[in-house]
Order: structure tokens, then sequence, then C-alpha cells
């Protein structure tokens, strides 16, 4: 059963997941953490980090680990959660697939048309939307401490945070360059 819950909740997710995968991150933390308890906050944030590493769409990445540990998670052995990442995957990459193939031709024939522009800035606001709650989500005792039980880690981490954000913004320092630091920081800071 849990590879057809797998299927359909990972299929809503590419169907509804507006704004490629740090859209998606918001809607498959909500579905397998809170909803199913396939995985804890942590093991999700473990996901998202690995995804954002690995080559490939965080969106697609994640989908895949998560059909992985869902199905580890459940009991069944290493071959089983090799294809409920392939299930979550494939569910995940499905829509995009059928609603490409159907829009294509249309989409060539009337892209130039105000209504068709219309629709796109109505999107705009709606996928920053989606990665402000991706991040606000991830904005978790769990990740960041708390100031109270660990203040060290906590001041760290908003430390790092802070010093992403400002280093990929304003002084434009490359995002891969900036795991890198972080990482390095991490380690020399927190252990």
């Amino acid at each position: 059963m849990i590879f057809l819950y797998l299927f359909i909740t990972f299929f809503q997710i590419g169907l509804f997941g507006f704004g490629g995968g740090y859209g998606m991150l918001s809607l498959i933390q909500s579905e397998v953490v809170h909803r199913h308890h396939w995985m804890t906050t942590g093991e999700f944030t473990d996901i998202v980090a690995i995804s954002q590493m690995t080559p490939g769409p965080i969106g697609i990445n994640s989908a895949t680990y998560c059909g992985y540990t869902a199905v580890h998670n459940a009991g069944y052995s290493g071959f089983m959660a090799v294809l409920g990442s392939l299930t979550a995957t494939f569910a995940l990459i499905l829509p995009s697939l059928i609603l490409m193939i159907a829009i294509c031709k249309l989409f060539m024939k009337y892209m130039k048309t105000q209504t068709v522009h219309d629709i796109f800035a109505g999107l705009r606001p709606a996928v920053v939307g989606l990665l402000g709650a991706a991040t606000l989500l991830l904005m978790t005792p769990d990740n960041f401490g708390t100031p109270s039980l660990t203040p060290w880690q906590f001041w760290i981490s908003y430390f790092l945070f802070a010093a992403t954000a400002v280093g990929t913004w304003k002084f434009k320092i490359n995002p891969i360059r900036m795991i890198v630091y972080c990482a390095f920081a991490g380690l020399l800071l927190l252990y």
C-alpha cells in the first residue's frame, strides 16, 4: 500500500508544485513529514541538504530520496526501497510530462498573446510565496537549535543563514561556494 500512497502523494505534488524544486519543498515536507509521518523533520532536512549537493533538480532528488526513506522506514528491504524511490520520482515527473506534451503545441501557437502574459504575471508572486514558505518551514529547532537549550548552535545557525543570504545576494558569491563555506564553518564551530 505504501507504493500506492507514494505514487498518489508525489503525483499530487508534481501536479501542484509550481516554481520548480524549491517551490515543491514545502509541499513535500508537508506531505511526507506532517501528513504521512514517513520521516522526521531531521531526516527531511538531511534529504534537502543531500538533494542540493547532488547533481540534478532538487525536487526530483528530494522525491527520489523521500521514496527510498519512506519505504525503508516502513521496514522493507533495500530493493523495495529502491523501488519506492523510483515510484516517487516517476510520480513526481509524470504530471509535468503529460502537461508539457499537451500544452507544448498550444503554447507555441499562443505564447505572444496578452492572456498568456497575464497568466505568467499572476504565477510569479505565487512562486515567490512558495519559495518563502519552503524557507520558513525549514527554520525549525531541529535545524537551528533553540536559544534556551542550544544557544551556541542557535546563534551559529542564524549567523550562517544571514551570511549566506548576504553573500549570495549582495556579494554575488556562487551558491556552491557558500555551501562549502558554511559546511566548513559548521564543522569548525559546531563540532
